[in-house]
């Protein structure tokens, strides 16, 4: 067959339309289902951050110890439990310190010249960003915190938990459709209960806890098995080599968690947790442990050991974070 009638026959052929069709319109069909599954990701996500700052809110306006007798004292362990439980709602879908920031704030009023302020405010979050309504110990006038006409204001010897988040979204499929817009949200809601507001507490002030301060932009948090407050890889560690006669050591930390080896009775810390051979033993939940010619184990602050030798190494983290 000559090209001429080959072209000629395929210009008459009409076989294979629909593929045809369906291949110049798939890529669009494709797009516009994409495009509408991140725009509903979106609304989705932004509907999760004003849950959040709700739950933020009103947990903390719940929260201190129960006395008939005084008013409640709240602990900074107390706060610590309010901003790590919005990170388990938020879940790692949302993953809120890592990609956003947290602003809690006691909004009272100065007895002394009767204006709205800030008494305190804690803060959580890797986002390097400030809160738009005020910081620790600033004076609110007579307005109250918000959004302009949108106030909302404490009453004398009483206070307002105000909760901000800035939150930076996380595309689901490509940051090409929507970018990675800001999505702010806040919350506020009056203190239940008789509040002392006088200051926070510590539980064990021989042995306190991690205070959220807002000069620090942490991460997510992890919580051990002891209830100590580390920070999940947000923080980048150290590291030291020591060696002398007999025996070497190497010490690595990093994101809180620390490793130290050594010959001739070695022994290995990780997180907490420690191992060592040549008179083996094993210690985890920051416990320590010594053993000799035969090996011992020991588990949540139990320890056993041999005849002699040996090597013993305790472990634990901690770390306090920051806000939007």
């Amino acid at each position: 067959m000559s090209k001429s009638r080959l072209l000629r026959s395929l210009a008459n052929s009409r076989s294979g339309v629909a593929m045809t069709e369906f291949a110049l319109g798939a890529p669009f069909l494709l797009m516009a289902g994409l495009w509408g599954a991140e725009e509903a990701n979106f609304a989705l996500t932004t509907m999760k951050i004003n849950q959040l700052a709700i739950h933020i809110a009103d947990n903390a306006s719940r929260i201190g110890d129960t006395s008939t007798l005084q008013d409640r004292k709240i602990y900074e362990s107390d706060i610590n439990e309010v901003i790590y439980g919005a990170q388990l709602q938020g879940g790692v879908g949302i993953d809120l310190y890592a990609f956003g920031r947290v602003f809690i704030s006691s909004v009272q009023v100065d007895p002394a010249a009767g204006n709205q302020y800030i008494d305190w405010q804690r803060c959580r979050g890797a986002k390097p960003v400030g809160s738009s309504y005020g910081d620790a110990n600033d004076n609110l006038g007579t307005a109250g915190i918000g959004p302009t006409g949108e106030e909302v204001l404490a009453m004398p010897d009483d206070a307002v938990i105000f909760v901000e988040i800035n939150y930076t979204y996380q595309p689901l499929i490509s940051h090409r459709f929507l970018g990675r817009p800001d999505i702010r949200s806040i919350a506020s809601f009056t203190v239940r209960d008789d509040r002392d507001l006088t200051q926070i507490y510590q539980r064990d002030p021989a042995s306190p806890d991690p205070v959220q301060s807002c000069s620090s932009y942490a991460g997510r948090m992890v919580v051990g098995s002891d209830g100590s407050i580390s920070d999940g890889g947000s923080s980048s560690g150290s590291s030291s080599t020591t060696t002398s006669s007999g025996s070497s050591s190497t010490t690595t930390s990093s994101g809180g968690s620390s490793s130290t080896t050594s010959s001739g009775g070695s022994s290995t810390s990780t997180g907490g947790s420690s191992t060592t051979s040549g008179g083996s033993s094993t210690t985890s939940g920051g416990s320590s442990s010594s053993g000799g010619s035969s090996g011992g184990a020991s588990s949540g602050g139990a320890s056993s050991g041999g005849a002699s030798g040996g090597g013993a190494s305790s472990g634990g983290a901690s770390s306090s974070g920051g806000r939007p």
